[in-house]
């Protein structure tokens, strides 16, 4: 099990996040840019070795009724695989899905892996798109669905 000390470093190692101390010597990292209401993406960070990671949109980790993930026996690679998960689960639209979707409503879709599809209706069909590049076109949103649900993909907040 990874000291505390270890812990913070591999997390203070994410230049997105933002240290908080709490009480009892415990620690919060927040993630300002988060599109959801949920900034906090460590929390209760303990000297015990004992905290959570915001795992809400990351299927393949055992998350409590809060969405968090417990991280007291994560290796090294574990923990800096979730919170980078965690991040880009809050994260805002890129300036590629940007320019794809303009002012159109799409709906942002990311796989456990961190990488982001974003689907939307256009000249009668349903498109995915990663990043500028067609991913996919559909005739109707189950169709979409059923798709992003066989690559592994479910809604971003």
């Amino acid at each position: 099990m990874l000291t505390f000390e270890q812990k913070l470093a591999i997390i203070e190692s994410f230049p997105q996040l933002q240290r908080k101390n709490v009480s009892l010597k415990r620690v919060n990292f927040h993630y300002e840019e988060s599109v959801t209401d949920k900034k906090n993406v460590v929390y209760h960070l303990h000297p015990n070795g004992n905290g959570f990671v915001y795992g809400e949109y990351l299927d393949e980790y055992e998350i409590d009724e809060r969405g968090m993930v417990n991280i007291r026996d994560f290796t090294e690679e574990e923990l800096r695989t979730i919170v980078g998960k965690a991040i880009a689960s809050l994260a805002p639209p890129t300036l590629e899905e940007q320019a794809i979707a303009g002012e159109e409503e799409v709906e942002h879709w990311i796989d456990d892996d961190g990488h982001s599809l974003i689907l939307m209706y256009e000249h009668d069909m349903w498109n995915t798109y990663a990043g500028l590049n067609l991913d996919g076109s559909f005739l109707t949103y189950d169709e979409a669905l059923e798709y992003l649900d066989e690559e592994g993909f479910k809604p971003k907040a």
